[in-house]
């Protein structure tokens, strides 16, 4: 037999599903006394009422690369760099109010939106020889 070279056929196909998976879960607080320019809005978990209107017991653990917040005032959203997240059951969220803005006056809304991902991933390979 003479020499020659033998090429196998190989084929294969891969499909992947993945769900993200996001846990969304929003805290409500009226602003109880007006907060100059300047200065900083401290607000406890417990003086967060949660989705259902109980009041809040804890806030969540952002999950690590998978996770972020958002703050509104009076429906507006806040930059991130005004805002310190500290979650737990000691937990807070503090606003700064930048020197020359406009204050947040008594009963104004803060809204606090906290979203993490726990994301899965299923792949199935055919291969055809």
């Amino acid at each position: 037999m003479a020499l020659r070279i033998v090429k196998l056929f190989v084929s294969a196909s891969t499909t992947t599903t993945t769900t993200t998976g996001p846990t969304v879960e929003r805290f409500f607080h009226e602003v109880s006394s007006q907060v100059t320019a300047g200065n900083s809005l401290t607000i406890p978990v417990g003086d967060f009422d949660s989705d259902s209107g109980d009041p809040a017991t804890s806030l969540p653990t952002l999950a690590t690369d998978n996770s972020y917040i958002n703050v509104f005032i009076n429906g507006v959203l806040v930059m991130n760099d005004l805002l310190t997240y500290t979650p737990g059951a000691a937990g807070s969220l503090e606003i700064t109010v930048p020197a020359g803005s406009e204050p947040i006056e008594a009963t104004t809304p803060v809204i606090l939106e906290v979203v993490n991902f726990a994301p899965t991933s299923t792949s199935t390979t055919d291969v055809t020889t």
